[in-house]
């Protein structure tokens, strides 16, 4: 229990500047334990009335609340809480009014503070002098979490705005200030500090989360300030202790015994006071620290990680040895991201200093595997600290990081992800450039012979061994914020490229010389454009005026240089395929002006000699195309050199011209001539290739030409379809072409025989290798290719969208194939014709159902899976009409339309009496009655009763069913969001109810629960079945899958259905069967009688997966570990140390580690290992 004297029920701060006291004449006190301002202070700084107004320099920290009984008095002053919060006095300044209140009544100090960090935590209680005499922390505590506010789940550091964020520093600040300004007298009284880290230990392990976050946050940040006086500590000791054997040396003339005394002293007291502030770091420690660091919410475990970060950097000779670093060790296989962050930044702080780098070794021995995993963390930002953090430390060591290690950050490079990739061409350029020997000192700057010739030739060699080739792009981004000098240095690349090797210098391959060029294309790209390749970033950002001047000055220096080694290196490389396309594409980033400027023109010429050389030596498409594109650039009328340029272009096409009228009239009289011969001389290659070309690989070459064929087909329908006339072009009418019916089967056959087919059908793998999954994968592209070029033809409206029914069946089977493909031409097609859309979606679901009927015969058993698996299709497809019904109404009311029709198209094949043969697709029908709305609800049942005879109507065998249950649908009182039978039952073995399941299990088939569900629902409806009364207003019956509305919502004529809570699947079957004798027993002369529908109306089905699930809901399992993070915390035991701050004395040498500090099973169960962090 705290004893306390008698306390005032109101804290003020001071109000005039004149009574703040500095920082030395205030706190320098050896002797002030305990201690009470006299007179003097008393004359200067006295207590005002709550209602004096604040003065002077105290303006805007007013007096505290008065408190009564633990409530606050409405008098008009602010609390501590409310300086801090508002922040608009200086931190030092509120301190020192509070240090000056403390001196003069500690206790009602105390008090204030106390109900600061309540507070803090959000909490509308407050401590008052009372409890705080006679009440023990735990019972203060327990009292101030009955008054905690349990409805609002917000506290002041988790709310969100800058108001809030400021107060949080401001919160670190004020403690930390505190205890700076306390460090020479006040926490040694051995009061404040006792209590107020007695207070947080208690509030660390509070159940109540806004408690345990606060005091964790005021305890660590506390510990930090703790730590700085403890350092500021042993520097006067050491001071200390140097002056006094400095004093002890000299000769015993000149030795002062009185100084030698008072250093004795000194040193005495300041070992002291080390012994008090190790006794209270200790407290924090194995009080908050051991626990919290392990807490259920990852945002203390952060803090924790954090802050033991800070101490070790601050105050290494006491906190830098395993004993601590296991900690952040263990942390870093922590499952949140935000914590495996602090981890790293934590050792980053520690690696920054070589020094500190150094005593790390055993650490990064242990650990070193897990941050180098880390690199691919599925965070992205812990990624990108954890290869900054490997960076720093290659720094301070070469040795510590194998080859391989280093390997998976390399590639790393070729990320997609730019932070990423930044960072790893940081470590790569730190491993691979930054060393240099003192042969490399006198080489000259530029040039082959430089130093950047040989890293750029290192850059070569790295880009090849990656064997990413198409990938030079991202490797330059990767190297440009760090190594941007040495990419732009394209006289070195040129040189490289036009010079001849000097003796003893091994000369670069043509691979090597190709990956050159194709990195010196990039790098110039970067430098003219700024902003990251394609797939990496977001999009051009607005560059600065510095970073257009560099832009500026990079092009001009890239056009004076290549305008003169461009055409060198064309004709050096003309016939090279790769080297010519990458080099005819540096011209469009040149400034043409310098052409002029310069007078470079006889270059220019030189230039277009050479792509007129190039385009006639070539035939390749890529190097045409980059010809052309050159030609694109450098004609441009904005610039003196366009005439030049334009003549030359036309001179190349008049002479083009010449020699294709040359050959073609040459070619017309070749085949004239020799044209009798030409399919005799097919006959006989064939013939002569029939015993040395393996027939399997003429079969292949076969089905690959078919799927060109077919794509090419596609692409020109497209082409030439009614889309051209578009845009004011009505004149190219004569080139539309509109596929007949014919050509639009052949079509859509070749996709179901070529397409929808499974893996072991698909015989088209190259080299027979049916098993290899390189060789699949590959077969399932070119197949995701071909129906991708018929859906475009569907969306673009080249063939009848009613051909899409063929397409949209296949929507569950091949799910995983093409199930994107088939969704966005579903959507594509709603867009255009919404009606016509709808009409193909129940096509697709009727052509399914006869498919069934011809497989199964007539008898439908809706348990099949074949029955289940349309009506899940059915459901898919409702979900994807969306929320607004008035957007859909047309198209879903003419979906039921042809439904109903079909439903009664064919008579039963067993006679009158017996029901359609297609009636049981109105059970399928009935997933779309939710998107009616009232009045089409009450228009469809009418169109429905037009097929409907008076015996129909009558009808409760089983086989009617379905009849009964869409009626139900479509009645208006309704829920207009019921689930089917087979929806409703099936959902409890939906990924929803059963969230570990798979989603792509559940996409791909349909689960065995479904297949059950269906039988079940069969059932019901048999048990049901006997009590129908009346078929004109019958509604859905409650499905044992269903969950009843809660009582307290229904209406009051509902009441008498539910007399008890939600029933259970086994009790709700006894109700139901309850019910039915009930009402046999009272209704047996009234079948026909209203009574019964009316009370089946009011039954409500629980709502199943609305419109906007369109996908399966999984929980993440890595979330839902709170409550045994929980019993974890009760049950592990913690070896801790002591904090020995003499770290020369007593600090733990690393060979008396115990094995087990490195082991995080020495403190964590599997339930926590084995969370995985990918």
């Amino acid at each position: 229990m705290i004893a306390a004297q008698d306390l005032h029920t109101e804290f003020q701060f001071a109000q005039e500047a004149e009574s703040q006291l500095s920082s030395d004449t205030d706190l320098e006190d050896p002797d002030g334990k305990n201690a009470k301002t006299g007179k003097g202070m008393a004359a200067k700084k006295g207590k005002k009335a709550p209602g004096d107004k604040a003065k002077g320099g105290g303006a805007g920290r007013a007096p505290g609340l008065g408190r009564v009984n633990g409530h606050y008095q409405e008098n008009g002053m602010e609390t501590l809480f409310e300086v801090v919060k508002m922040g608009k006095s200086a931190t030092q300044s509120v301190v020192d009014d509070w240090i000056e209140a403390y001196k003069h009544d500690r206790d009602h100090a105390l008090l204030d503070l106390i109900n600061f960090f309540i507070q803090c935590s959000g909490c509308k209680g407050a401590v008052s002098g009372e409890m705080f005499r006679h009440m023990q922390n735990s019972e203060i505590i327990r009292k101030m979490t009955e008054e905690f506010d349990e409805d609002g789940g917000d506290y002041p550091f988790t709310m969100a705005g800058p108001q809030w964020k400021k107060f949080r520093i401001n919160f670190c600040d004020f403690i930390a200030v505190l205890v700076r300004q306390c460090q020479y007298s006040i926490i040694y009284d051995e009061y404040m500090m006792d209590t107020v880290i007695s207070l947080l230990t208690g509030l660390s392990d509070s159940q109540v989360r806004a408690f345990r976050h606060t005091s964790t946050l005021a305890a660590m940040k506390l510990m930090t300030a703790l730590v700085n006086v403890a350092l500021n500590l042993s520097i006067n000791m050491d001071n200390t202790q140097r002056q006094y054997e400095a004093e002890r040396n000299k000769v015993l003339a000149k030795r002062a015994n009185d100084r030698l005394e008072n250093l004795l002293q000194k040193r005495k007291e300041l070992q002291e006071n080390q012994d008090e502030i190790e006794n209270m770091m200790n407290a924090i420690f194995k009080g908050v620290f051991v626990h919290r660091y392990r807490d259920a919410i990852a945002e203390i475990r952060a803090i924790c990680i954090e802050e033991i970060g800070m101490w070790m950097k601050l105050y290494s000779d006491a906190f830098l040895n395993d004993s601590y670093l296991k900690y952040v060790g263990w942390t870093m296989h922590d499952k949140q991201g935000e914590v495996r962050l602090k981890c790293l930044g934590a050792l980053q702080g520690l690696f920054h200093s070589r020094e500190l780098g150094a005593r790390l070794e055993l650490f990064t021995s242990r650990f070193k595997d897990r941050i180098v995993s880390m690199t691919l963390d599925k965070e992205y930002d812990v990624a990108v600290q954890a290869i900054k953090l490997l960076t720093l430390v290659l720094q301070s060591s070469d040795e510590i990081l194998t080859a391989e290690d280093c390997e998976s950050v390399y590639h790393l490079v070729y990320s997609a992800h730019r932070p990423i990739a930044v960072s790893a061409g940081e470590f790569l350029f730190k491993k691979l450039f930054s060393h240099r020997g003192p042969e490399e000192e006198g080489l000259p700057r530029r040039g082959r012979q430089s130093l950047n010739g040989s890293l750029i030739k290192t850059t070569v060699f790295f880009y090849l061994e990656s064997e990413l080739h198409e990938h030079g792009a991202y490797l330059v981004d990767s190297l440009w914020d760090c190594g941007s000098e040495l990419l732009k240095d394209w006289e070195s690349m040129i040189s490289l490229l036009l010079d001849e090797p000097v003796s003893g210098e091994e000369a670069l391959t043509d691979r090597q010389e190709t990956a050159l060029v194709e990195i010196m294309l990039c790098a110039i790209r970067q430098a003219c454009e700024c902003h990251p390749p394609v797939g990496r970033g977001t999009g051009k950002r607005v560059l600065s005026a510095k970073e257009k001047k560099t832009q500026l000055d990079d092009r001009t220096r890239i056009t004076e240089m290549f305008a003169v080694a461009l055409p060198l290196l064309l004709a050096k490389y003309c016939v090279d395929i790769d080297k010519v396309t990458n080099l005819l594409q540096i011209p469009k980033y040149f400034d043409l002006d310098i052409y002029t400027t310069g007078r470079l023109e006889k270059h220019l010429d030189a230039l277009l000699r050479q792509i007129w050389e190039v385009q006639d030596k070539h035939t390749d498409t890529e190097v045409l195309e980059a010809s052309s594109t050159t030609y694109h650039s450098l004609c441009n009328e904005e610039f003196t050199i366009f005439n030049r340029v334009d003549i030359a272009r036309s001179q190349l096409l008049d002479e083009l011209v010449d020699k294709f009228n040359t050959l073609l009239e040459d070619f017309l009289q070749e085949v004239g001539a020799s044209g009798c011969f030409f399919e005799w001389n097919v006959l006989k290659h064939v013939h002569s290739w029939r015993d040395k070309v393996p027939l399997k690989m003429i079969i292949n070459a076969e089905v690959l030409c078919l799927f060109q064929a077919f794509t090419i087909l596609c692409d020109l329908l497209l082409i030439f379809s009614h889309q051209m006339m578009s845009s004011g072009r009505e004149q190219l009418e004569p080139l539309v072409y509109t596929p007949d019916s014919s050509l639009q089967a052949e079509l859509l056959n070749f996709i179901l025989d070529q397409v929808f087919i499974d893996q072991d059908e698909d015989n088209n793998s190259t080299d027979g290798q049916q098993d290899d999954e390189a060789s699949k994968i590959e077969a399932l592209h070119k197949r995701r290719n071909l129906l991708a070029a018929y859906c475009k033809l569907i969306i673009y409206n080249v063939v009848e969208i009613n051909t899409g029914a063929d397409i949209f069946k296949q929507y569950m089977r091949y799910y995983n194939d093409y199930g994107d493909i088939i969704k966005e031409t579903l959507s594509k097609t709603r867009q255009i014709d919404k009606v016509q859309c709808a009409k193909t979606l129940v096509l697709s679901l009727q052509m399914l159902f006869n498919d069934m009927l011809s497989e199964l015969g007539f008898n439908v058993d809706r348990s099949t899976s074949a029955f289940c698996g349309i009506k899940e299709l059915s459901r898919r497809f409702s979900l994807t009409f969306g929320l607004d019904q008035m957007k859909t109404r047309e198209a879903i009311a003419m979906l039921h339309k042809d439904g109903i029709e079909f439903a009664f198209k064919e008579p039963s094949p067993q006679g009158q009496g017996s029901p359609p043969l297609n009636l049981a697709f109105l059970d399928i029908l009935s997933e779309f009655s939710s998107k009616l709305i009232h009045q089409d609800k009450r228009t469809v049942h009418k169109y429905l009763e037009r097929f409907m005879t008076v015996q129909m109507a009558l009808q409760r065998d089983d086989c009617w069913l379905p009849l009964i249950s869409y009626r139900n649908s479509l009645q208006v009182g309704g829920d207009d969001d019921t689930m089917s039978v087979i929806s409703g039952i099936s959902s409890r073995g939906s990924t929803r109810s059963k969230k570990s399941k798979s989603a792509t299990a559940s996409k791909r088939k349909l689960p065995e629960a479904e297949e059950n569900s269906c039988s079940s629902s069969d059932a019901v409806w048999m048990n049901r079945e006997q009590n129908m009364q009346t078929p004109v207003m019958m509604h859905s019956p409650h499905l044992t899958s269903t969950v009843l509305r809660d009582p307290k919502k229904m209406r009051q004529e509902d009441s008498f259905m539910l007399n008890t809570e939600h029933c259970t699947h086994s009790t709700q079957v006894t109700w139901m069967l309850t019910q039915r004798q009930q009402v046999e027993a009272r209704q047996q002369q009234e079948r026909v009688s209203m009574h019964y529908a009316k009370m089946r109306n009011h039954i409500r089905r629980g709502s199943g997966l609305m419109e906007d699930d369109e996908e399966p809901i999984v929980e993440d399992v890595m979330m839902s570990s709170e409550d045994r993070l929980e019993d974890i915390n009760e049950d592990m035991n913690f070896e801790t140390m002591d904090i020995d701050l003499p770290a020369s004395k007593n600090r733990r040498e690393r060979s008396e580690l115990k094995p087990d500090y490195f082991d995080p099973s020495s403190i964590m169960d599997d339930s926590v290992l084995n969370v995985s962090m990918f």
